[in-house]
């Protein structure tokens, strides 16, 4: 096992440099000078080139990439053009809130895609069978933005039960000790707070967790299936083992490896930041950050960002491998 984990830890390396010199190179492609930009419209020729040597941004393009790479090995993501700080602390300030609301729409979308999974499989081709794969196929076709929308049009302005934007109301005060609204709150013993904030956190919430959600009961759902028709499962029929039992302790548990890469998956691409709902529900995560960015073409930002957003994805993956041994005694990483 440490053998497996060293040579996956030294994998990352690679990956993050291809990554690195894809997004450095891509960006400058883009339409857009940074800074012009940042100089202002009715800037003067002059003064365009001299921020632009300020930046940097007048070297040879290769030039510019070592230089940042360079930094990057330093642990310093550059300066970011538009708002003058350093990029890593922008990012470690927003990513709490992208971690928060993952975290929650990872619940909503294991909590409704496992058990619907599981009573499709049991009941199928029943009604409830029928019904909840056809709110699967739904989910995964629904733009993730138009149903934000329409959360905030009928439960926000609409019946106005539920905040639409931000992580708390203005008049509530939270003491902040890790980021994450919710605990930031248990920790301080703030009940308003942690009402509140978890208020904010239930749209955003259902709406980046639908996806998963439906990913996750299909793939429950075929699972289960294929466990439950085994002859290992007849036998603990036979044996007279309560129905649930053999459901949950058995086939579940046989059932769970494609169902924790389905899961690890969708986590760690909610964790690189959900550009779509964060920009809809004003939520200041990475997603929101990366996208100012793109409009701001403030190279140093989106380059931090996709490298940051890269590395929590690796590291999501390679927990997610690692957690298969736990779950299946039989899997062992030479």
């Amino acid at each position: 096992m440490k053998r497996y984990l060293v040579k996956r830890l030294l994998l990352i390396i690679p990956v993050l440099l291809g990554v690195s010199m894809i997004v450095f190179f891509l960006v400058r492609l883009a339409p857009g000078d940074p800074a012009r930009v940042l100089a202002g419209e009715h800037a003067s020729p002059e003064f365009i080139q001299a921020v632009r040597e300020k930046w940097g941004l007048d070297k040879p393009l290769y030039v510019q990439y070592f230089i940042w790479l360079r930094s990057v090995l330093r642990g310093d993501l550059g300066v970011s053009i538009a708002t003058h700080t350093p990029v890593l602390q922008e990012l470690l300030t927003r990513f709490p809130a992208t971690l928060e609301l993952s975290i929650v729409a990872m619940f909503i979308a294991i909590l409704v895609g496992v058990t619907a999974g599981i009573i499709s499989a049991v009941r199928q081709y029943s009604i409830f069978d029928y019904l909840s794969m056809t709110g699967a196929l739904f989910g995964i076709s629904m733009p993730v933005f138009w149903l934000g929308l329409m959360l905030m049009l009928i439960f926000g302005l609409r019946f106005d039960l539920l905040p639409i934007s931000g992580r708390l109301s203005p008049e509530v005060t939270l003491r902040t000790v890790t980021g994450l609204h919710l605990l930031d709150a248990l920790l301080t013993w703030n009940g308003r707070a942690f009402l509140d904030a978890l208020a904010h956190l239930v749209l955003p919430g259902v709406a980046l967790g639908t996806i998963p959600a439906a990913l996750i009961a299909r793939m429950t759902r075929s699972s289960m299936l294929e466990v439950i028709r085994q002859d290992f499962i007849r036998t603990e029929r036979a044996k007279g083992l309560p129905e649930k039992t053999v459901i949950y302790k058995h086939a579940l548990r046989n059932a769970l490896i494609p169902i924790i890469t389905v899961i690890g998956m969708e986590f760690g691409l909610l964790l690189g930041g959900a550009i779509l709902t964060e920009t809809v529900f004003a939520w200041p995560g990475l997603g929101r950050y990366t996208v100012d960015a793109v409009y701001a073409r403030d190279y140093p930002a989106i380059q931090g960002a996709v490298l940051f957003i890269a590395l929590t994805f690796v590291l999501v993956n390679l927990f997610t491998d690692l957690l298969y041994a736990s779950i299946n005694p039989r899997i062992r990483y030479r």
